[in-house]
């Protein structure tokens, strides 16, 4: 079984989302992609590009990392990014 990592993307309007997957390049290319697997939130920000990717050991902590990421405060989020 694949580990699991948070990402964060970068999408044509500047903004971050945050999400887990344990194949983080085929979820960009759905994210970017023409069909429906990618999130609503991303589908109207497109082109997005992968700008972080932190491995975790099993969905659990992948999911309380995401949820970590998401309430940080927008200057932090951009501290991890780099």
């Amino acid at each position: 079984m694949a580990g699991w990592h948070v990402y964060m993307l970068r999408c044509a309007d500047g903004s971050l989302y945050t999400g887990i997957a344990t194949d983080v390049e085929r979820r960009v290319a759905e994210h970017n992609g023409d069909d429906r697997l990618g999130a609503r939130y991303t589908r109207a920000r497109r082109p997005v590009r992968l700008v972080y990717r932190e491995a975790c050991p099993d969905r659990s902590s992948a999911a309380r990392r995401e949820a970590a990421i998401k309430r940080l405060p927008k200057a932090a989020k951009e501290a991890l990014v780099g």
